[in-house]
């Protein structure tokens, strides 16, 4: 996959309009969590609100890491890893954690450092089979144009991934609506 290969399903200066639209503090306790955990507060309960904000589905895997084994890897990704490959690693060994998830935690944690992947996020740069499980794909590729986007939006890469969300998230509605 090729930088080329994306494309921003609306146009550039149009982030600001659909990251206004993502609903109004549905990210704050996952943020607050993430804040807390830099902060050196690597608890379960601070990892399953992040879990609970990317898809609560995956709190009953999260549920079968042990209290140290997540205060060891929230320890280690956020602190200690110098390369966002190794904090990715360190949280992918959790059970329930694989690069979607891990860029949560991660996200939660640095704004400025990482950003959201997820199927929402491939469809609105216009790669919708995209491997957005693939941590290569995440560092190689979409990493990347994320921050080239933010950057030729003059946005944070929090707002250009709250854009793509409610943007992927509009198109849901319209598809039912039809139906």
């Amino acid at each position: 996959m090729a930088s080329n290969d994306f494309q921003l399903m609306f146009t550039i200066d149009k982030i600001g309009y659909w990251a206004a639209q993502y609903p109004k503090g549905w990210d704050d306790e996952a943020l607050a969590a993430g804040e807390k955990i830099i902060k050196g507060d690597y608890s379960r309960s601070n990892l399953e609100v992040i879990v609970d904000w990317k898809s609560d589905r995956r709190k009953k895997l999260i549920a079968d890491n042990s209290d140290s084994e997540i205060a060891d890897a929230l320890h280690i990704a956020t602190g200690h890893a110098r390369e966002p490959r190794s904090a990715f690693a360190v949280l992918m060994g959790l059970r329930g954690v694989a690069v979607p998830m891990a860029s949560a935690i991660l996200t939660a944690t640095d704004q400025e450092k990482y950003t959201l992947v997820d199927w929402r996020a491939v469809e609105a740069l216009g790669v919708p089979d995209a491997d957005y499980y693939n941590l290569n794909f995440y560092l190689a590729h979409y990493f990347p144009e994320c921050k080239r986007l933010a950057s030729q939006g003059k946005v944070s890469l929090r707002m250009l991934d709250r854009a793509l969300w409610v943007w992927s998230k509009s198109r849901e509605k319209k598809k039912s609506a039809v139906r």
